[in-house]
This record gives structure tokens, sequence and C-alpha cells, in this order.
């Protein structure tokens, strides 16, 4: 199935039992996700002192990580954790570039819930986001249970309006530190066509697709296809 046909399969219907009684692909995904989680605490300790030396030269001396609530599996809240991209502060200047819903910006933002060349993003930020090391410390929240290594974006709940009735279907899978839609457009994906692409996966979610996305992202990065 290729994108074009996915994007046509028209809104969730929500009487579709996401609750899959496969308990060994859900108990060999945990085993991986355990697995995967402890290789990467190493590099993500000598990531967390390069990048607090590098911010630290610069003159930035706030918190390198940055915590943000999103919503996880069955609609519960959790706190998301990331290498911090941006200017400390940036979601009240978010709110304030995005006062005038007539501007450039507003619009983009609207449309696409992010924004390409977000005036905000540090210097150091815009080397994690090319080289998505800014997602390593999402490994935490694999450890803890919260997410997952695959699985659907975790939406912020802001968006959760915007998400209408997929919601009910998305929220029914962990969020992951990759997932369907990131390797099927990235940053050049509109929200909606996010939406599809998540609730697709997971109604359809097994080892192979699965297997197929890690092996995608990893390219996806070493290419930097997608990434801004």
């Amino acid at each position: 199935m290729d994108n074009h046909d996915i994007i046509t399969l028209g809104h969730p219907k929500t009487d579709i039992d996401l609750h899959m009684k496969n308990y060994v692909y859900f108990g060999f995904k945990r085993f991986f996700d355990i697995l995967f989680s402890l290789v990467a605490t190493i590099p993500l300790l000598l990531l967390t002192i390069i990048i607090k030396l590098s911010y630290v030269f610069s003159g930035d001396f706030d918190s390198i990580f940055f915590i943000q609530e999103r919503i996880g599996k069955d609609g519960k809240p959790f706190k998301m954790y990331k290498f911090r991209t941006m200017i400390p502060n940036a979601d009240k200047v978010l709110l304030q570039m995005l006062s005038d819903d007539n501007s450039k910006i507003a619009k983009e933002y609207k449309k696409y819930k992010k924004l390409e060349n977000d005036p905000r993003v540090t210097k150091a930020g815009k080397i994690l986001r090319n080289t998505s090391l800014d997602e390593f410390p999402q490994f935490i929240n694999v450890l803890k249970g919260e997410m997952s290594l695959v699985g659907p974006r975790p939406y912020l709940y802001r968006e959760k309006e915007d998400m209408g009735e997929y919601f009910e279907v998305i929220t029914q899978v962990k969020p992951g530190i990759t997932g369907y839609w990131q390797v099927n457009g990235r940053n050049n994906t509109e929200f909606k066509q996010r939406l599809i692409l998540d609730e697709y996966y997971c109604r359809v979610r097994g080892f192979i697709l699965d297997s197929k996305i890690v092996i995608k992202t990893i390219a996806k990065v070493f290419i930097r296809e997608g990434v801004k």
C-alpha cells in the first residue's frame, strides 16, 4: 500500500477493536523497547555532557533538557523528554508569535503544527534536529513504559481538538520515538495527513511493519531526508 492508498482511507471507524490479543507481539515489542533503551543509555550520557558544554560555551546556562506534557496511551498525560533545541521559554514566545491569526507564521503553524524556519531554534539546536539527536532522551520515556520505540507521534494537548475523531484510535497505542508518518514525509507532512498515517499504523501494526519503520528511520537519519 503506497501513500496515496493510505490517504484515501478516509475517516477512522471507531468500532474496530484495537486492543489486539497478540500477546507475543506486545511481549516482544516491550522486550526490544527495553533492550534498545538500555543500549542507548551510554551514548545518551555522552551526548548530555557534550551538549551541556556546547550550551555553556555559547553563554546559555539553562537546562539542556526540554520536558513537555504530551498525550499518552489512553489519553493520559506524560512528561516527554528531549534535548532542548530552542531558546528558554520557547512556548511563551510561540504564543506571542501566533497572537496575530492572519500572520504568515500563524497560518503556517495552523497547517503544519510547526514552523519550517523557526526563529526560536538555537545554533546547537539546528544540529541536534538535523541529526535527530534531540530525540535521544525519549529512551528514558521508553524505559518507563510511557513510550515505545515505534508508535504514533506523541501529540500535544493543544492539538487534541484538531485531532477530532482520530483521537480515540491513536490514543489506544503508546506513542513512539519514531513512527509511520515520520518515515512517510516527516516535516513535509501536513497535520491531517499525519493523523491519517498514525491512525493507519494503529490498525495494522505488527513485527514486520515495526521493523520496516526502524530501518527506514535509520536510513532517513543518515541521509537527513525531510529534516529541517
